[in-house]
């Protein structure tokens, strides 16, 4: 993997050779990365595959007219390649009002120490080991009676971005991860259930042990699902499935959907969406976080933001573009990659945890249902009307009944984020983190 020093020398000469040909502003992005994973099923090793990259990416600009390319060859005749296709790419393309390098008074100059990068690289050896010890313990459950496969992997990468307008920095990450999927029963009563954690330091992994022994008593809960009839009840959605009610937020308060008018929330900036007391935050500089970065993918610097305070809407996730489109600042969230225009996108994602316990939220349900899995992707961003495949366990009585599948859940996301009720059970594992969730009075569809 090239020097960090080494990938900035090559994006300043690339930048240097498109102003060379008239670019009236340009900037470059380079990734170096190497990963290594291993497969095992039934106890037997499966593969193990390394991979190793580079790609680099140019971004010029002609007044208000821009393109993008990208190549994997760093050599000065690739290079010299890579200029003249973009320009020519760049002279064709159609006027964007909005397009631009990012505004350089909010460019990130100060570097940032994450703690994202662990230097040990694992031996082949060792995931083989983890992968094991998943599986095993997946097994070793009784009523489990297959294996789909345990994995182990690693990953490294080394990002750095250079603008013609003075932003130059690097940063590098690491990535490791176990997971292991298993099948419980027989015939066509079988149901499969899987567990994994993903850390950017080795030592920050869950045992392996744990997530096999969870994935196996997951898969036996779920045997023999009952079928119920449809009825209006709440819903508790499983810290497993809560994350995606907060995507769903992300994409309805994306800069690009309020500039062209599609989110069912473009008129709600400011005003109470979710319950008094719910606030999901956006932290870009949390140590060793799964989705943490130093800058965005313009060069611009991140901040932790309150994206809901007090169940109120404060701001849209915007990169440059959109935040011309709508007279705004870009808020740090640009994201790319090397082949096209940045995009707003969020960091580390997650809901404050509320006052109740897990318990007490589905304590509280005479009759209801809690969600472990999610099925399909029924969401209209435009008007937020919500419908999707779900399986999980029936609620009695304040109780987990028995396992259910084959539901729809119905709803608005508008009502559904009023609704909320957050449990205290956050725990930081992915880069979406959300507690236990319950929602009143959806639509429960049974056959």
């Amino acid at each position: 993997m090239k020097p960090a020093d080494t990938q900035l020398d090559l994006l300043a000469s690339v930048i240097a050779r498109a102003r060379n040909h008239g670019a009236d502003a340009a900037d470059a992005m380079m990734y170096d990365s190497a990963s290594l994973s291993v497969s095992w099923r039934l106890g037997r090793l499966e593969d193990v595959e390394r991979s190793e990259s580079r790609d680099l990416g140019l971004r010029v600009f002609f007044g208000k007219s821009q393109a993008s390319a990208s190549s994997t060859r760093t050599d000065a005749a690739a290079l010299d390649a890579l200029v003249e296709r973009v320009i020519a790419m760049a002279r064709a393309a159609p006027p964007d009002p909005w397009c631009g390098l990012a505004d350089a008074s909010l460019l990130e100059h100060g570097p940032q120490n994450l703690d994202l990068h662990d230097p040990v690289e694992p031996e082949v050896e060792a995931l083989i080991a983890q992968a094991a010890a998943a599986e095993d313990a997946a097994r070793a459950v009784r009523g489990v009676t297959n294996s789909e496969g345990a994995g182990g992997s690693w990953g490294e990468a080394r990002v750095s971005l250079m603008s013609s307008h003075g932003f130059a920095q690097s940063y590098r990450s690491s990535s490791h991860s176990v997971s292991v999927s298993v099948v419980a029963g027989e015939g066509t009563g079988m149901e499969r259930d899987y567990d994994y954690s993903s850390a950017r330091h080795a030592g920050d992994l869950e045992d392996p042990t744990q997530i096999g022994a969870s994935a196996g008593k997951r898969a036996v809960e779920r045997l023999n699902p009952a079928k119920v009839g449809t009825s209006k009840v709440p819903v508790v959605f499983d810290p497993r499935v809560s994350p995606s009610l907060v995507g769903h937020l992300i994409g309805a308060i994306s800069g690009a959907a309020i500039a062209r008018g599609t989110s069912f929330l473009k008129d709600r900036l400011g005003q109470q969406i979710f319950a008094p007391g719910v606030v999901i935050m956006d932290e870009p500089h949390r140590k060793r976080g799964l989705r943490s970065r130093p800058f965005d993918g313009e060069g611009v610097r991140t901040t932790p933001r309150r994206l809901i305070d007090d169940g109120t809407l404060t701001t849209w996730l915007m990169d440059s573009a959109s935040a011309r489109q709508l007279g705004l600042a870009s808020t740090g969230h640009a994201s790319r990659g090397t082949s096209g225009p940045p995009g707003p996108a969020p960091s580390n994602l997650y809901m404050l945890p509320g006052t109740l316990s897990r318990e007490a939220l589905i304590g509280e349900i005479a009759d209801g249902f809690y969600v472990t899995e999610l099925i399909g992707m029924g969401v209209n961003g435009v008007t937020g009307d919500y419908s999707r495949g779900a399986a999980g366990y029936w609620i009695e009585n304040g109780k987990l009944a028995r396992p259910v599948s084959g539901l729809t859940i119905a709803g608005n996301l508008k009502d559904m984020f009023r609704s909320l009720t957050p449990a205290d059970d956050l725990v930081f594992r992915h880069g979406t983190d959300v507690p236990t969730v319950r929602l009143e009075g959806l639509t429960v569809a049974g056959r």
